[in-house]
């Protein structure tokens, strides 16, 4: 008898205490659905603070099993009002933490279903909203993206690599820059449906006037090269493009991405390019001239900055890439490398230039009997042995006969077929 009626003491106080609950939630939805911007971003912020880092069950029993119902309202308000960035921040990082909670498997449906994706995409490209609105957005898709293949391929569907490739182009803090570049690694990875796509669009952004942007996106390449293997040849001319960067670090990127796609399909193409670079046309390459160069006091130079830049990583290229393997130390000198290398050395408007095509020269001179025997007779004898002795400050001992006789070498390795220049 004591047994029941203590029974029917807990249904009761459990009943007691669900009904406490429910009225709670609904007191709780009844200040959200009226309340003004004020009251809604203090309950945003209140929600943040007190419910970061829960799992999917806690949030559940924080609404009271409504959870969902408050994930609702929070997408909705999204929508209507993410055009004008009203309490954007807070509503991103509520949604951020249902997203991202353990066991939020239903929570991401719901999200996607009602839109949540598109409208996460659209923010990306909303010009009058500040960056730190568009990291939020960029978190919440990579939640998405890390959540399986299938949320990959809806970002995709959406005309999500547009979306992330073009805020990724357009963003100024370093910050957001590597938010898109880390969420464009994610939907590459594990999607074989769209990583094709995610790799042409990381090809678009190498011209991207910003060194930042060029740098993450070469790093990228080189990830998701390994994923693609086979290479796109649009790739060639914008990766050569990015040599006429003064950065370095982009320059090092670069460097690698040539290395790694000389295993491929498209290096005959690279070297071809790469040897041709040593000797560009400046019309076709140069950009315009800073107006101080217009001052008729000013010294002449002869060809733009970027292009003599562009020329010594060619040639800094070509003598890394001899140093990989005989096979391309051989291909190189078919294509009559040593020619414009000696070119290269007697350019006196970029002492860079000149000192990575010594480099370049003294090693095939070094390695191929054939090379060493050609250029002696080319440069002569003292020119040679200078060459030998110390490539790296050769630049800084020439005299204006031995430019010329650089300049207007006539090497021809035996076997190679001329071309015109």
């Amino acid at each position: 008898m004591l047994v029941r009626e203590r029974g029917q003491d807990l249904i009761a106080m459990s009943s007691v205490k669900e009904q406490e609950a429910i009225n709670r939630l609904m007191t709780f939805f009844r200040d959200w659905d009226n309340g003004n911007k004020v009251k809604r971003s203090r309950i945003l912020n209140d929600f943040i603070t007190y419910n970061r880092g829960k799992t999917a069950p806690e949030l559940e029993q924080e609404f009271s099993q409504g959870g969902s119902l408050f994930l609702a309202r929070l997408t909705t308000w999204l929508r209507l009002s993410y055009m004008f960035g009203t309490c954007l921040q807070e509503i991103l990082q509520s949604i951020a933490i249902f997203l991202s909670a353990v066991n939020s498997g239903r929570y991401k449906v719901e999200f996607v279903e009602v839109g949540g994706t598109l409208t996460l995409l659209e923010i990306l490209g909303l010009k009058q909203l500040n960056e730190e609105h568009k990291m939020e957005a960029l978190g919440i898709l990579q939640i998405l993206a890390r959540a399986g293949h299938q949320y990959k391929e809806l970002i995709c569907e959406s005309y999500g690599v547009r979306a992330v490739a073009e805020c990724l182009a357009n963003a100024k803090m370093e910050a957001t820059q590597e938010q898109a570049q880390i969420l464009l690694e994610l939907l590459a990875h594990g999607n074989p449906k769209y990583q094709s796509q995610v790799y042409k669009g990381l090809i678009a952004l190498l011209p991207c006037a910003s060194p930042k942007v060029q740098h993450l996106s070469l790093q990228t390449l080189r990830i998701v090269q390994d994923i693609v293997q086979t290479p796109h040849p649009a790739i060639v001319d914008p990766l050569l493009g990015a040599l006429q960067s003064m950065h370095m670090e982009v320059q090092y990127e670069a460097l690698q991405l040539i290395r790694e796609l000389t295993r491929t399909e498209v290096r005959p193409d690279l070297l071809q390019e790469l040897v041709k670079l040593l000797r560009p046309s400046w019309k076709d390459g140069g950009r315009a001239k800073p107006q101080i160069l217009e001052d008729p006091d000013a010294p002449a130079i002869s060809a733009p900055l970027p292009i003599f830049i562009q020329q010594a990583a060619c040639a800094k290229a070509i003598g890394m890439l001899a140093r990989e393997s005989s096979e391309l130390c051989d291909q190189m000198i078919r294509l009559r490398v040593v020619h414009h290398l000696l070119y290269v050395m007697g350019n006196m408007d970029h002492t860079e230039s000149q000192r990575q095509a010594s480099l370049a020269v003294q090693y095939l001179a070094s390695v191929s009997p054939v090379v060493e025997e050609q250029v002696r007779l080319a440069i002569g004898e003292k020119l040679f042995q200078m060459l030998m002795e110390n490539a790296d400050m050769l630049y800084m001992k020439l005299d204006l006969i031995q430019v010329d006789v650089l300049v207007s070498n006539q090497v021809n390795i035996p076997g190679v077929k001329e071309e015109s220049e």
